[in-house]
Protein backbone atom coordinates (compact mmCIF):
# COMPACT_ATOMS: atom_id res chain seq x y z
CA UNK A 1 0.00 0.00 0.00
CA UNK A 2 1.10 3.48 -0.85
CA UNK A 3 -0.37 6.17 1.79
CA UNK A 4 0.39 9.60 2.30
CA UNK A 5 0.37 11.46 5.49
CA UNK A 6 1.55 14.82 7.03
CA UNK A 7 3.39 15.98 10.26
CA UNK A 8 3.01 19.82 11.75
CA UNK A 9 2.15 20.91 8.58
CA UNK A 10 -1.24 21.26 6.40
CA UNK A 11 -0.04 20.09 3.00
CA UNK A 12 -2.52 18.58 0.83
CA UNK A 13 -1.61 16.52 -1.60
CA UNK A 14 -3.81 16.74 -4.36
CA UNK A 15 -4.96 13.88 -6.67
CA UNK A 16 -3.63 11.00 -4.77
CA UNK A 17 -5.36 8.43 -6.43
CA UNK A 18 -3.59 9.88 -9.74
CA UNK A 19 0.25 10.07 -7.74
CA UNK A 20 -0.11 6.37 -5.85
CA UNK A 21 -0.95 5.04 -9.76
CA UNK A 22 2.32 6.56 -10.68
CA UNK A 23 4.30 5.38 -7.88
CA UNK A 24 3.29 2.16 -8.58
CA UNK A 25 4.18 2.37 -11.94
CA UNK A 26 7.35 3.44 -11.23
CA UNK A 27 7.81 0.27 -8.86
CA UNK A 28 6.80 -2.04 -11.85
CA UNK A 29 8.94 -0.53 -14.27
CA UNK A 30 11.82 -1.32 -12.31
CA UNK A 31 10.63 -4.59 -11.73
CA UNK A 32 10.03 -4.57 -7.59
CA UNK A 33 7.65 -6.14 -5.54
CA UNK A 34 6.17 -3.88 -3.13
CA UNK A 35 4.20 -3.86 0.58
CA UNK A 36 4.20 -0.75 2.68
CA UNK A 37 5.36 2.21 1.47
CA UNK A 38 4.62 5.72 2.96
CA UNK A 39 4.91 9.29 1.96
CA UNK A 40 5.41 11.95 4.89
CA UNK A 41 5.58 15.46 4.26
CA UNK A 42 6.36 17.52 6.90
CA UNK A 43 8.31 21.17 8.07
CA UNK A 44 12.10 21.97 7.25
CA UNK A 45 12.32 21.77 10.88
CA UNK A 46 11.31 18.22 11.61
CA UNK A 47 13.05 16.93 8.67
CA UNK A 48 16.41 18.86 10.36
CA UNK A 49 15.53 17.25 13.73
CA UNK A 50 15.25 14.04 11.97
CA UNK A 51 18.66 14.39 10.10
CA UNK A 52 20.45 15.09 12.99
CA UNK A 53 18.79 12.49 15.19
CA UNK A 54 19.29 9.40 12.74
CA UNK A 55 21.63 10.59 10.02
CA UNK A 56 23.96 13.02 11.94
CA UNK A 57 23.62 15.58 9.42
CA UNK A 58 23.22 19.01 10.36
CA UNK A 59 21.67 20.34 7.26
CA UNK A 60 18.36 20.68 5.81
CA UNK A 61 17.26 18.21 3.54
CA UNK A 62 14.32 17.88 0.85
CA UNK A 63 14.20 14.03 1.82
CA UNK A 64 14.89 11.14 3.89
CA UNK A 65 14.02 7.41 2.79
CA UNK A 66 13.94 4.67 5.71
CA UNK A 67 14.15 1.40 4.20
CA UNK A 68 12.29 -1.34 5.60
CA UNK A 69 12.41 -3.75 2.63
CA UNK A 70 12.93 -7.31 3.73
CA UNK A 71 12.68 -10.61 1.36
CA UNK A 72 12.80 -8.34 -2.22
CA UNK A 73 9.55 -6.67 -0.97
CA UNK A 74 9.76 -3.37 -0.76
CA UNK A 75 8.80 -1.22 2.13
CA UNK A 76 9.64 2.15 3.75
CA UNK A 77 8.80 5.40 5.26
CA UNK A 78 9.62 8.85 2.95
CA UNK A 79 9.72 12.00 4.96
CA UNK A 80 9.14 14.84 2.28
CA UNK A 81 9.99 18.54 3.57
CA UNK A 82 7.65 20.78 1.71
CA UNK A 83 9.29 23.54 2.41
CA UNK A 84 12.60 22.56 0.94
CA UNK A 85 10.97 21.66 -2.18
CA UNK A 86 8.98 24.48 -2.36
CA UNK A 87 12.67 26.38 -2.30
CA UNK A 88 14.31 24.17 -4.81
CA UNK A 89 11.60 24.37 -7.11
CA UNK A 90 12.24 28.13 -6.97
CA UNK A 91 16.06 27.70 -7.24
CA UNK A 92 15.60 25.45 -10.38
CA UNK A 93 13.35 27.18 -11.95
CA UNK A 94 10.86 24.72 -12.13
CA UNK A 95 7.03 24.40 -11.05
CA UNK A 96 6.43 22.91 -7.54
CA UNK A 97 4.53 20.40 -9.06
CA UNK A 98 7.60 19.17 -11.24
CA UNK A 99 9.86 19.28 -8.20
CA UNK A 100 7.33 17.31 -5.77
CA UNK A 101 7.59 14.57 -8.37
CA UNK A 102 11.13 14.47 -8.96
CA UNK A 103 11.25 14.30 -4.76
CA UNK A 104 8.65 11.58 -4.85
CA UNK A 105 10.53 9.85 -7.70
CA UNK A 106 13.53 9.86 -5.74
CA UNK A 107 12.60 8.62 -2.63
CA UNK A 108 10.84 5.09 -4.14
CA UNK A 109 14.36 5.22 -6.38
CA UNK A 110 16.53 4.98 -3.12
CA UNK A 111 13.96 1.98 -2.05
CA UNK A 112 14.62 0.29 -5.15
CA UNK A 113 18.28 0.42 -4.75
CA UNK A 114 19.65 3.76 -6.21
CA UNK A 115 22.60 5.61 -4.60
CA UNK A 116 23.34 9.31 -4.65
CA UNK A 117 26.48 9.61 -3.06
CA UNK A 118 29.01 9.29 -6.05
CA UNK A 119 28.59 11.10 -8.98
CA UNK A 120 27.93 8.49 -11.48
CA UNK A 121 25.13 7.67 -8.84
CA UNK A 122 23.80 11.06 -8.33
CA UNK A 123 23.65 10.78 -12.91
CA UNK A 124 21.89 7.36 -12.94
CA UNK A 125 19.60 8.60 -9.79
CA UNK A 126 18.75 12.48 -12.52
CA UNK A 127 18.08 10.03 -15.19
CA UNK A 128 15.60 7.86 -13.59
CA UNK A 129 13.90 10.73 -11.94
CA UNK A 130 13.70 12.35 -15.44
CA UNK A 131 12.19 10.04 -17.00
CA UNK A 132 9.65 8.65 -14.49
CA UNK A 133 8.65 12.26 -14.32
CA UNK A 134 7.67 12.66 -18.06
CA UNK A 135 4.71 10.41 -16.58
CA UNK A 136 3.87 12.40 -13.57
CA UNK A 137 -0.01 13.17 -13.49
CA UNK A 138 -1.02 16.72 -13.64
CA UNK A 139 -1.66 17.99 -9.81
Amino acid sequence: MISFSNVENDFNLKNKLKVRSWVRSILEQEGKRFGDISYVFCTDEYLLKMNIEYLKHDTLTDIITFDYSEQGKLAGDIFISIERVIENAKSFSVSVDEELGRVLAHGVLHLSGYKDKKAEDKKLMRTKEDFYLKSFPNL
